[in-house]
C-alpha cells in the first residue's frame, strides 16, 4: 500500500476526514492512516459478502483510472459495474431501459461520482466510497480513506477488496496467495498498449525472418534440384565394376 501511494492525500482537508488523518507533511500533503484504511476495507468486503446475489452490488467509476479496476472487480466477484459516464436516472427513472435497483453501491470518488451518489440517497441504497482527504462525505455510509487519484492506488484497493470478498466466500483459501496479479487492475494507457502491440508484431516478424538470410532456399523448394548440378536419379555413364582404362592406375 505504501508503494502504491495509498497513504498520500491532498493539500486540502475535509472536516469529516480529520479522524482518518495521521499527520501533515512539510510540503502540505496530508498523510492517511493506513490502519484505518485497512479496517474500512475489510468492513466493506464483509458488506459486499452479505449481499446474497452478487449482481445486486453495483460498482461505479467515472474516473478513467478506475474503469479497468471496476471491470475486473465485477468480473471476479460477479458484481455489476458501470465504467465511464453515468446515465442520470439509472436508479430513479423506472421508464429508462438501463434502470437498476442495486442493494449496494460502491463508488471510486464521491466528487466525480456525485450523480449516482445523490440518486442512491433518493432510493435508500447503502453506499461504500473511496474517499480522499478532500472528498465530501455527504450520502456516504462507509468511507474508505485512501488515495483515489492514482492509478496504482485505485487498482490496489479494488484488488484487495476483491481478494477479501473471494476469501470470505471460500472461493480462494487464505493460506495461498491469489493467482491474479494486481497489475490486472491497473489502468493502461491506450497509446502504451498500442506501442506494446506494435513491438510484439515486430518481434514476430523478426522471428519469421526471410529464408534468404539462411542459405537462400525458398519455402517449399527443398525438393528442387539446383541448376547446374547432376541428377542423382539418372544412371551414371561409368560402371564401378569395369576394369580401369589402359595406362591408368588406381594409385596414381
Amino acid at each position: 500500500m505504501l508503494a502504491a501511494h495509498v497513504h498520500l492525500g491532498t493539500k486540502n482537508l475535509d472536516n469529516k476526514m480529520i479522524p482518518y488523518i495521521w499527520k501533515r507533511r512539510s510540503d502540505g500533503l496530508y498523510i492517511i492512516n493506513l490502519a484505518k484504511t485497512w479496517e474500512k476495507l475489510m468492513l466493506a468486503a464483509r458488506i459486499v459478502v452479505a449481499i446474497e446475489n452478487p449482481a445486486d452490488v453495483c460498482v461505479i467509476s467515472a474516473r478513467p483510472y478506475g474503469q479497468r479496476a471496476v471491470l475486473k472487480f465485477g468480473q471476479y466477484t460477479g458484481a455489476n459495474y458501470m465504467a465511464g459516464r453515468y446515465t442520470p436516472g439509472t436508479f430513479t427513472n423506472q421508464i429508462q431501459q438501463q434502470f437498476q435497483e442495486p442493494r449496494l453501491l460502491v463508488i471510486t470518488d464521491p466528487r466525480t461520482d456525485s450523480q449516482p451518489l445523490k440518486e442512491s440517497s433518493f432510493v435508500n441504497i447503502p453506499t461504500v466510497a473511496f474517499c480522499d482527504t478532500d472528498s465530501p462525505l455527504r450520502f456516504v455510509d462507509v468511507a474508505i480513506p485512501a488515495n483515489n487519484k492514482g492509478k496504482q492506488s485505485i487498482g490496489l484497493l479494488y484488488w484487495l477488496m476483491a481478494r477479501e470478498v473471494l476469501r470470505l466466500r471460500n472461493v480462494i483459501p487464505r493460506q495461498h496467495p491469489w493467482d491474479i496479479m494486481v497489475d490486472m487492475f491497473f489502468y493502461r494507457d491506450p497509446e502504451e498498449a498500442e506501442k506494446e502491440a506494435e513491438a510484439a508484431a515486430e518481434e514476430a516478424k523478426a522471428i519469421e525472418a526471410p529464408t534468404e538470410a539462411f542459405g537462400g532456399v525458398a519455402p517449399g523448394g527443398f525438393g528442387e534440384v539446383p541448376a547446374g548440378s547432376a541428377d542423382w536419379a539418372q544412371p551414371g555413364t561409368q560402371e564401378w565394376g569395369a576394369a580401369p582404362a589402359a595406362g591408368q592406375e588406381w594409385g596414381a
